[in-house]
């Protein structure tokens, strides 16, 4: 006697449900969200973003063989002389870009200290200058901290966002003088490859870090007018909103930044001087008006990883990945859970054959919805719930075909 399929649909749903308190359950729909993200591409047109790769080049490298690399752990936060930057800003200013900024904090070796004023003199030209600096919960007991500038439209339970009560790494106050600061710090406990936290809480106040700060700057706004709502989104001015989880992170495509243009120094510089040249088009196809220009040392093991280039192209394109409504898991465990009176009709080979067609149909699926839509469908539930089905519905076929009492007929008796 077959066994009723509502106690099997029951015994489905409850193993989903079991699926869902799991505490892993999260980072298993994180692998699937990577895995969807490394296989798919953002659509739309280049942002406005140029990233400019400061580097030792044999061209330009003037030390000496037994000179320790300026880029080593031994050398300064920034890695690189003030005058290595200096020729950077100077170069980029010829193309009047909107914003301009370091992510390398700007503290440079005692040596160097002297060629700080000719980083300063091109410092003070850009209108918008944003350099890096780094927030810790524990400051220096002396340390008088400094005022920081956050949001004063919050609603929402804010214990959730990274904590700081300190400046541990800054520029000098000179530089501080000409310039935005921008916290660069990717806490372990939120920070990930793709997952980046947008929004800080500095001694009760909430303040946005390096890439939000990046985009309200190039943006012309200040944080008093931009409205935040924890949990849920940022909303700017201009009614475009940016979706954040409770403890202040976005998530974002990796892939994005392959739409910034990306160049080497040289490469700048090289454009700088034969800007204006009739028979030169390098100059006509580098246009840096209205763009960020995103300066980095990729070579400087001290440098951030470069997650805030990718960051920066999500903002500016408008890539705000969202997952997809709880709702959708719970129809979804529901259909499974439906489908077990179904699935026990079925043969067992053809079964397993229709489990593996709808997983691959559903991976596929999920690409196509997050590189057009940017949503991206949860993997872990919606899986297991199809292979919940499939096995029940296999293991209590075969016990209840088990439990059938086969009865032979004797022959007539003449």
């Amino acid at each position: 006697m077959q066994r009723p399929t509502p106690w099997l649909t029951l015994v489905v749903l409850l193993l989903g449900l079991l699926l869902l308190r799991e505490p892993r359950f999260q980072d298993w729909d994180d692998l699937f969200l990577r895995w969807l993200l490394k296989h798919s591409q953002p659509h739309g047109a280049p942002v406005p973003l140029t990233v400019v790769e400061i580097g030792r080049d044999p061209l330009m490298d003037t030390r000496s063989a037994d000179e320790p690399s300026v880029g080593s752990p031994t050398g300064s936060d920034a890695g690189f002389s003030p005058l290595e930057f200096a020729l950077f800003l100077q170069a980029a200013l010829e193309f009047k870009p909107e914003v301009i900024a370091l992510e390398n904090i700007l503290r440079w070796r005692e040596r160097d200290k002297d060629q700080e004023q000719v980083f300063l003199d091109q410092a003070m030209r850009v209108p918008k200058l944003m350099v890096a600096a780094e927030l810790t919960a524990s400051p220096d007991p002396d340390d008088p901290g400094a005022e920081v500038r956050g949001f004063t439209q919050v609603k929402g339970k804010r214990g959730d966002l990274p904590e700081f009560s300190g400046i541990s790494r800054r520029p000098s106050e000179d530089i501080r003088l000409v310039s935005t600061l921008g916290y660069v710090n990717l806490p372990e406990e939120v920070a990930s490859d793709i997952r980046v936290p947008l929004l800080f809480l500095y001694r009760g106040e909430v303040i946005p870090s390096f890439p939000l700060q990046a985009l309200l700057l190039w943006l012309g706004i200040t944080p008093g007018e931009v409205k935040v709502e924890m949990g849920s989104h940022l909303e700017l001015p201009d009614g475009r909103r940016i979706p954040i989880a409770r403890d202040g992170t976005m998530s974002i495509h990796p892939q994005a930044g392959q739409r910034a243009r990306r160049m080497t120094l040289n490469e700048l510089l090289l454009a700088t001087q034969h800007r204006g040249q009739a028979k030169e088009t390098t100059s006509e196809q580098l246009d840096l008006a209205k763009q960020i220009v995103f300066a980095r040392t990729p070579s400087n093991p001290l440098a951030p990883p470069d997650i805030f280039t990718a960051t920066l192209a999500n903002l500016q394109g408008g890539i705000h990945l969202r997952r997809m409504s709880k709702v959708f898991d719970c129809v979804v465990l529901l259909l499974a859970a439906g489908a077990i009176g179904l699935a026990r009709r079925i043969d067992r080979s053809d079964l397993i054959l229709i489990g593996i067609a709808i997983s691959a149909a559903y991976c596929l699926t999920a690409l196509a919805v997050i590189s057009q839509w940017h949503v991206w469908l949860p993997g872990t539930l919606p899986l297991a719930a199809v292979w919940l089905c499939i096995c029940t519905a296999l293991i209590f076929r075969t016990r209840d075909e088990a439990g059938v009492a086969t009865v032979t007929i004797p022959p007539p008796i003449h």
